[in-house]
């Protein structure tokens, strides 16, 4: 009769093991999750920012959004112009905090947009950094494609969805 136990051993951690391996797919970057600086600045990393809530946070006009080509996370050139202003501003407000939304459009799944949409918060992070901006004034956070500004199923449309918003809320 110690076969059923013996196998009772061996399913149990292996469910427990299937379970934390698994983990929860749709875990986006959230308010209070500790920010990096960007490797090979010579930065260590930042403490964990205050526990925030997306809530608490609202637009800035001085704040401009910028946009990414489909399926990329990196800055373009003319948006690094936009990041450049928004980093001058912050500098000039030292008592704001940030928090970067990214944003997807709707093609791809769930889970790899909200994976697109934190690398792209994170290199504009990462670009603020290096323009002088702390990292511990800024959290990050991906909503993947369930927030669209525009629905239409045209480039034009998915192209103003894929984008990085700039909230803030004083300290």
């Amino acid at each position: 009769m110690a076969k059923p136990r013996a196998h009772a051993y061996l399913v149990v951690p292996l469910l427990v093991l299937t379970l934390f391996l698994v983990g929860c797919p749709k875990r986006p970057t959230g308010p209070g999750a500790m920010a990096t600086a960007p490797s090979g600045s010579g930065a260590q990393a930042a403490p964990a920012a205050p526990t925030v809530k997306p809530g608490d946070f609202s637009p800035m006009p001085n704040l401009k959004t910028i946009h990414f080509d489909f399926d990329k996370f990196n800055i373009r050139p003319d948006d690094a112009k936009t990041l450049d202003a928004n980093a001058t501003w912050l500098k000039a407000n030292a008592s704001v905090l940030v928090l970067i939304e990214g944003h997807c459009d709707e093609r791809g799944t769930n889970e790899y947009n909200l994976v697109l949409g934190e690398k792209r918060a994170k290199a504009a992070m990462t670009y603020l950094v290096a323009q002088g901006v702390p990292a511990n004034r800024m959290t990050t956070i991906s909503y993947g494609r369930e927030r669209p500004v525009c629905t239409e199923k045209t480039e034009a449309c998915w192209a103003r969805n894929r984008r990085d918003n700039f909230l803030t809320k004083a300290r």
